[in-house]
């Protein structure tokens, strides 16, 4: 740069020196304006944490979402599944049925004597039995038994002193169980014995 010399040059010099001393932009920042400066840096700094934290949240709430439709989803498809499931297991035990329904029916039309029809009934029991032990749905033994509340249901007692107190006399109802499942109780009568009660 030029430098003229000029007479009234220290003068001007002077004039800057004092402007630059009153201009805010020009001078030296102190404390308060370092302190605003940190400040604005760390509003700024709050506002970008909020926004990625508002971020982080609508990730979350929209993976939340997704993960409750899932789960809305896998319920409704199970539910549907076991519903299918109940379904086919009614439809093949009724298939399995439905011999003997005919037979009853062949029986029913039958012109035969009484002790025909007794006969064809008799076979179509049989049938029927064949079919739950085929389901392992077996009968429960009862008539001779010892009384056993788990699945005899007990209808009265008979007094008789030809059987052992406390067994079955007679079976009113059989009881079915399926594999170790009680399906319904053996309805009985039980045998009360006046010689061994006395004993």
């Amino acid at each position: 740069m030029f430098r003229r010399k000029h007479t009234d040059m220290p003068e001007k010099e002077t004039e800057l020196t004092v402007l630059e001393a009153q201009d805010p932009v020009i001078a030296t920042p102190g404390e308060d304006a370092t302190a605003e400066i940190s400040a604005g840096a760390e509003t700024l700094n709050s506002r970008v944490e909020i926004e990625q934290l508002k971020g982080e949240r609508d990730q979350l709430l929209d993976r939340i979402a997704r993960l409750q439709a899932e789960f809305e989803n896998a319920r409704k498809r199970a539910e549907r599944e076991r519903n299918e499931y109940r379904d086919y297991a009614t439809g093949s035990v009724v298939e399995q049925f439905l011999p003997v329904i005919d037979n009853f029916e062949l029986a029913l039309k039958s012109k035969g004597t009484a002790e025909q029809l007794r006969h064809g009934v008799e076979l179509i029991v049989k049938q029927m039995e064949e079919v739950l032990r085929q389901l392992q749905v077996n009968p429960i033994p009862a008539v001779g038994e010892v009384f056993d509340p788990r699945v005899h249901e007990a209808l009265g007692s008979v007094e008789r002193d030809d059987l052992p107190d406390q067994h079955v006399a007679e079976e009113v109802r059989r009881g079915y169980q399926h594999r170790e499942r009680l399906l319904r109780p053996a309805l009985v009568r039980v045998v009360s014995n006046p010689k061994q009660t006395s004993e």
